[in-house]
C-alpha cells in the first residue's frame, strides 16, 4: 500500500473491544475506520459480508463480534455456533476474496484450564476447550485460518469502562452489600480493553494489508492473579468496604466450566511488534479512574 488511508472494518463495534477502538481512531488519522453491530451489517450473510468489504474497498476487518454468553451456550449451542464460527468462516472467505487482512479476538477458553507445565500457555501448546462457548470459539480461530492473511489474538479477563464486566459488577455489589464470595482458585489475567485496542491498532500501522506475520498471539495485561485477588485489589482502590470472602470454584457451580488456569505467555506478540504490556493492576486504576 502507498501513504492512502488503511480502510478497517470493525465488527461487533458496540462492545467493549470495539467502543475501546474507537476511543483511539482519532489518534490513528493514517486508518479510515467502519464500525457496526448487528443492525448495520449481518456477519452470518456471506453475502451481506462480501459486498460491504467490497464496496468500501477495506483492507483490514478487526472482528470483535462473538457470542459470550457462556452459560447461556450451553443450552444456545447452534447460535454459539453461528456467531463464533460460522460468521468468521464468511469474513475469512471475504477477506481472502478481496485481499483483506483479517484480525480475529479469540479466548483463554480455548486451553481449557490445564497447563501440563504448569507454565503460562504458548501458542503453540495444545488446545482443549471445555465448554460450548470454547469449542465455538476454537471452531472460530479454525475458520479465521482459511485465509492466509489472518492473525488470532487470543485474550482473557475483558473488562472497560464500557458494558458489562466483572470490575464494574464488583464495584456495583461493594456498594450495596457488606460482604461477597470471589472464587479463588481460577487464575489468570485480567485484560483492559483500551490496552488491546491499542495493540490491534499498532498491528495494523505495522503490517500492510497482505500480513507479514500471520498466526496466532495472545495478549492480556501482565502479571497473574486470581478472581479473588482482583475482587479485593477493585475495592481497596475505589475504597469500598465490602469483605470478599474466597471461595473455591465448587461452592460456585455454573452451566459451563471455567478454566482454572487461563494464564497466557505474550512474548510472541511483544517481540514480534515492540508492544509493551501494562501490569494488570495499572490498568485496573485507570479504569476506575474513567468511571469516576
Amino acid at each position: 500500500m502507498t501513504n492512502s488511508k488503511k480502510n478497517v472494518l470493525v465488527t461487533g463495534a458496540a462492545g467493549q473491544l470495539g467502543q475501546s477502538i474507537k476511543d483511539f481512531a482519532s489518534s490513528f488519522f493514517d486508518m479510515k475506520f467502519f464500525y457496526t453491530d448487528i443492525a448495520d451489517l449481518d456477519i452470518t450473510s456471506e453475502g451481506a459480508i462480501d459486498s460491504y468489504v467490497l464496496n468500501n474497498k477495506i483492507h483490514f476487518i478487526v472482528n470483535c463480534a462473538a457470542y459470550t454468553a457462556v452459560d447461556n451456550a450451553e443450552t444456545e449451542p447452534e447460535l454459539a455456533q453461528t456467531i463464533n464460527a460460522d460468521a468468521v468462516a464468511n469474513l475469512a472467505s471475504a477477506a481472502r476474496k478481496h485481499h483483506a487482512a483479517l484480525i480475529h479476538i479469540s479466548t483463554d477458553y480455548v486451553f481449557g484450564g490445564k497447563s501440563s507445565a504448569g507454565l503460562p500457555f504458548v501458542e503453540t501448546d495444545p488446545t482443549n476447550p471445555e465448554s460450548v462457548y470454547a469449542e465455538t470459539k476454537l471452531a472460530g480461530e479454525e475458520a479465521a485460518q482459511q485465509t492466509e492473511n489472518h492473525i488470532i489474538i487470543r485474550t482473557s479477563w475483558l473488562y472497560s469502562k464500557y458494558g458489562n464486566n466483572f470490575l464494574k459488577t464488583m464495584l456495583k455489589l461493594g456498594a450495596e452489600r457488606p460482604t461477597i464470595d470471589v472464587v479463588f482458585d481460577q487464575i489468570g489475567t485480567p485484560t483492559y480493553a483500551p490496552d488491546l485496542a491499542f495493540a490491534i491498532l499498532s498491528i495494523i500501522r505495522a503490517e500492510q494489508p497482505q500480513l507479514h506475520n500471520a498466526g496466532i498471539y495472545h495478549f492480556s495485561n501482565e502479571g497473574v492473579c486470581s478472581w479473588y485477588d482482583f475482587a479485593v485489589e477493585i475495592m481497596t482502590a475505589s475504597n469500598l468496604k465490602c469483605y470478599v470472602y474466597p471461595i473455591d470454584s465448587k461452592g460456585y457451580q455454573t452451566p459451563a466450566k471455567r478454566p482454572y488456569f487461563s494464564v497466557l505467555n505474550k512474548q510472541k506478540i511483544k517481540n514480534t511488534y515492540k508492544i509493551s504490556i501494562p501490569h494488570w493492576r495499572v490498568s485496573m486504576l485507570k479504569c476506575i479512574e474513567t468511571l469516576g
